[in-house]
């Protein structure tokens, strides 16, 4: 796995965990996935993504996206 994958891996999973907190305990988690949604948002445009630099730290490869 490289980090472009490992970084949507996470997001998706982070998303999918928001939700659920949602629907389960309360509908203030929703701003979580906003704030997912605006780090994603920000990342495309800017470049960076702190996921992508935690992960080259944890010695994941990289991919052509977060190089």
């Amino acid at each position: 796995m490289n980090i472009d994958r490992a970084v949507l891996a996470f997001a998706g999973v982070m998303i999918l965990a928001s939700a659920a907190l949602a629907h389960f305990v309360s509908p203030l988690w929703l701003w979580f996935t906003v704030f997912i949604g605006v780090n994603m948002l920000q990342a495309s445009v800017t470049g960076f993504c702190p996921a992508a630099i935690i992960f080259r730290k944890l010695g994941v490869r990289a991919g052509c996206a977060f190089k």
